[in-house]
């Protein structure tokens, strides 16, 4: 499964996802998915849904996919059709001010900190790319960041800028980071990259000590970082490339969160 999963050019996050939620269901029933009926395969899903503490919608989601993906693999067609299609919500993102993304950066004590939080703004990165990124990716010199095998392993360039430069030259030289930009520590004390769980506390903490009330996650640094983009005048196709999206189609929904933004400022209660 796992040498399907790689040659269907699917992540190892998606890997590890589908893993981990078809062997719960594996632990449930006590035998392979591919010994199920469709009505307990139904059940089980039913069963996710309505317990009393919920599992996220992703987990939800990377365990109807799980199964979608073995039982095509696997050539269990009945099971496949029997499978429930999940509603696309179309929800805006929440997106941050300038004020507020620069209380966000300023508040962590730690260099690291600060870095980490401007870094995912400042490029529109996604959580799994920041922590894939090892030094020699970071060019100070053509100030441009490799992003190497994103989502649907993509490679692209992401211009820094001045002030990103100028903060990662500072970052590098202080803190002097090993093989990733961003490191943490194994269980045996071996260098690893920093973690995903990492990431959330860094964020939620500043979220919370600068007071911010929106919440905040690494995905609403990029949708923020690409709506500022927007209203800085970048045009939608070079934003679609920095983002690293398939379809122009994803990239739109930008557009229109700015399009909203130029009503705020007009009610029909201004002119009682």
């Amino acid at each position: 499964m796992k040498r399907s999963i790689e040659l269907s050019g699917k992540s190892l996050s998606t890997l590890t996802n589908y893993a981990r939620c078809l062997a719960t269901l594996t632990l449930h029933f006590n035998c392979s998915p591919l010994d199920l009926d469709a009505e307990q395969v139904l059940d089980y899903l039913h069963y996710l849904q309505s317990k009393k503490k919920t599992p996220s919608s992703s987990y939800f989601k990377h365990t109807l996919y799980g199964l979608r993906f073995v039982y095509k693999l696997y050539g269990k067609e009945p099971l496949l059709h029997s499978l429930p299609s999940l509603k696309k919500v179309h929800k805006l993102p929440v997106v941050l001010s300038v004020p507020e993304i620069k209380r966000l950066i300023e508040t962590p004590k730690l260099l690291k900190h600060r870095m980490l939080i401007a870094l995912m703004y400042g490029c529109g990165l996604r959580r799994s790319e920041l922590l894939n990124i090892k030094i020699p990716d970071v060019d100070l010199d053509r100030k441009m960041l490799h992003i190497k095998e994103g989502k649907g392993r993509k490679d692209r360039y992401v211009p820094l800028g001045d002030n990103l430069s100028y903060a990662l030259k500072k970052y590098i030289g202080i803190l002097r980071p090993y093989i990733w930009l961003f490191n943490g520590n194994g269980p045996d004390g071996t260098v690893q990259h920093f973690s995903a769980n990492g990431v959330r506390w860094i964020i939620n903490e500043a979220r919370k000590k600068s007071g911010i009330k929106k919440q905040i996650s690494s995905h609403i640094l990029r949708h923020t970082y690409a709506t500022h983009l927007l209203k800085m005048g970048t045009d939608i196709m070079t934003l679609k490339d920095l983002l690293g999206h398939t379809d122009i189609k994803t990239t739109m929904l930008y557009l229109h969160i700015c399009n909203l933004d130029k009503h705020k400022a007009f009610s029909p209660m201004d002119r009682i």
